[in-house]
């Protein structure tokens, strides 16, 4: 396929030709009325007098249809007999030959919301996602004559857009390996996102400048299964971390105590020891100190 691109139509300003036309007109008016034909003039004098007037009405017709407005933001795509003649963007009162013909189309900034779509992520579980785009037209004449309707066409390949990119992730991931995930990596997908999209959309003159998801959440169907596994997951990790630290701090007990000379214990009872001090470290409920008034060894 043929891409098209845009140049710059040559057209003209039409605040002057607006100028020209009325003082054409007001001359028109002046001659028109001094050659007035007299009530004893021919017949011959009395037709030629109303062509001139129609005439000078169709022209004065044919002007007017050749000028149109071009707001902030807004391009005209300028074609003659199907042939593309550029695009122009100066904005105000312009002005083409009437024969030409011009498509008006905005490049102002659109705001898109895409519907919840039900997509598989990389370990396969189905989750629902939604984003929001923001896209612009940038290449008019690629938006009006390489694709049949641009505004269809960005809808749709914004689901196909988000399909891929969510297809390339897991929704979490509750291990220590630093994975991008859906819901903890949200730049990354917007970046990722943003940039399939800008590569799906170049046949169309489209260019994104942001997107993002806005809406993630397991399918409905999972939707329980997969809050016990989280949960499941979080009170294992933190029970890991939990033991860890424990197990530092009696280590560290233990250094210091020899260190300072403070007690020297035998095997059994620094077992013994680590056995307690892990109970009061890793338990869930307050611990009841016991008092020894014997010897260490009763």
């Amino acid at each position: 396929m043929t891409r098209s691109q845009e140049g710059a139509a040559s057209t003209f300003s039409g605040y002057l030709i607006l100028l020209v036309l009325l003082v054409a007109v007001v001359l028109a008016w002046f001659l028109i009325r001094s050659a007035v034909p007299g009530e004893y003039a021919t017949k011959a004098a009395k037709l030629a007098f109303a062509g001139t007037i129609l005439g000078s009405i169709g022209i004065v017709g044919l002007v007017l249809a050749g000028f149109y407005m071009i707001q902030p933001n807004q391009a005209a795509v300028i074609t003659l007999f199907g042939s593309y003649k550029g695009t122009d963007r100066t904005q105000g009162l312009r002005w083409i030959w009437p024969w030409m013909g011009k498509r008006k189309l905005s490049v102002r900034a659109h705001n898109v919301h895409s519907d919840r779509v039900k997509i598989n992520d990389l370990r396969g579980n189905p989750i629902d996602v939604a984003c929001n785009v923001v896209w612009r037209v940038a290449d008019t004449a690629q938006a009006v004559f390489d694709v049949d309707d641009y505004k269809a066409f960005v809808e749709i390949q914004i689901e196909a857009g988000l399909r891929t990119v969510g297809a390339r992730h897991p929704y979490d991931d509750m291990s220590e390996d630093d994975l991008t995930t859906l819901r903890g990596s949200a730049e990354v997908v917007a970046s990722e996102l943003r940039a399939e999209l800008n590569e799906r959309l170049h046949v169309a003159g489209i260019e994104v400048d942001e997107a993002g998801l806005t809406h993630l959440a397991y399918a409905p169907e999972i939707a329980g299964a997969m809050l016990r596994r989280q949960q499941a997951e979080a009170v294992i990790a933190a029970r890991a971390k939990l033991v860890m630290g424990a197990v530092s701090m009696v280590q560290m007990a233990l250094d210091k105590l020899s260190e300072d000379d403070i007690v020297h214990l035998d095997d059994e009872r620094r077992a013994s020891m680590v056995s307690n001090l892990m109970v009061v470290l890793c338990g869930e409920r307050d611990v009841n100190p016991v008092v020894n008034a014997g010897s260490l060894y009763t």
